[in-house]
């Protein structure tokens, strides 16, 4: 299946907003011709590094449970070209894996982590909002499961900018409505300097400057990372599963495209400093704006 192409600030102003759609559960996971590439790195990860990617608290273990097995069956059934399942085993075609699920008894979000590109978080209620009880991810745009794991919706987001005063409320409200028979779906957006997929680094730290970046290589040395993260509730444990899957776009794109251009200048032009700063672009911005209004002035030429 062709990659997707997910670009928000395309299509509409920057706004420090949740943007919920409604997800079709047909849509629910996503699967492209990187599959492979993302199920191998998620192995490495696992074999090299498993308490930093995946991690749970006891009373998530019935969500956990009822997570995998519901990816058991939808899996095979929206892609049986990809898997296939048979008795106590799952088979992916793809990859040449097989999995005994009962050897994932004690901690099935790792199963269902290993068979998806998605990462997965599993939220419960606790005494001060939802909770984040149990996580398989890989693929962290600078942060870490070990810092976030056990704390409520509001220390998870405490370092983005405006979320306490503006989305707190709203998100909280999200969480308590939302129904098992309407899941929903966002886009966030970000840029990087590296395609690599995990960007694990304690929330204290700063990223290193790009000293060799310029406008001239800007195209081939950031790209557009772009997350996917879809919420669906289930009803054991009122269990709420956040998926995040991750997308990497060369900045090139905006060169085959140069209206995104445009759109991406207005969008960094409208975000607040402090924003910028906690997505980390002051690193690169220097050399990304000039090279997005190149780009803008070719078109009016």
């Amino acid at each position: 299946m062709q990659k997707r192409i997910y670009l928000p600030f395309a299509t509409a102003p920057w706004r420090l907003k949740m943007g919920l759609k409604p997800l079709e559960l047909c849509d629910w996971i996503e699967i492209d011709q990187e599959f492979k590439e993302y199920l191998d790195r998620k192995t490495t990860l696992l074999q090299h590094h498993y308490a930093d990617v995946v991690a749970s608290l006891p009373q998530s273990h019935a969500g956990q449970h009822a997570v995998l097995e519901e990816l058991l069956n939808y899996l095979p059934q929206q892609f049986p070209t990809h898997f296939q399942r048979q008795g106590n085993r799952i088979y992916n075609f793809v990859t040449g894996q097989v999995w005994e699920i009962d050897a994932f008894a004690d901690r099935p979000l790792d199963l269902a982590g290993r068979l998806v590109q998605e990462d997965l978080c599993l939220m419960q209620p606790g005494p001060v909002g939802y909770v984040l009880t149990a996580g398989s991810v890989c693929f962290p745009a600078y942060w870490s499961l070990s810092e976030k794991l056990g704390h409520p919706l509001t220390h998870i987001h405490h370092p983005v900018p405006g979320y306490a005063d503006r989305l707190a409320c709203s998100v909280d409200r999200v969480f308590d409505r939302l129904r098992i028979d309407a899941p929903c779906y966002r886009l966030n957006w970000s840029i990087v300097n590296t395609p690599e997929l995990c960007l694990i680094r304690p929330s204290t730290a700063t990223p290193a400057p790009v000293p060799s970046l310029t406008v001239e290589n800007a195209g081939t040395q950031l790209w557009i990372r772009v997350e996917r993260q879809t919420l669906r509730r289930f009803a054991i444990a009122d269990t709420i599963l956040f998926t995040i899957r991750t997308y990497l776009y060369p900045m090139t794109i905006v060169e085959q495209q140069p209206t995104l251009a445009q759109a991406l200048l207005t969008a960094l032009q409208q975000m607040p400093a402090a924003m910028q700063h906690y997505k980390n672009f002051s690193a690169i911005q220097p050399v990304l704006m000039p090279y997005l209004r190149r780009i803008v002035a070719m078109i009016a030429h």
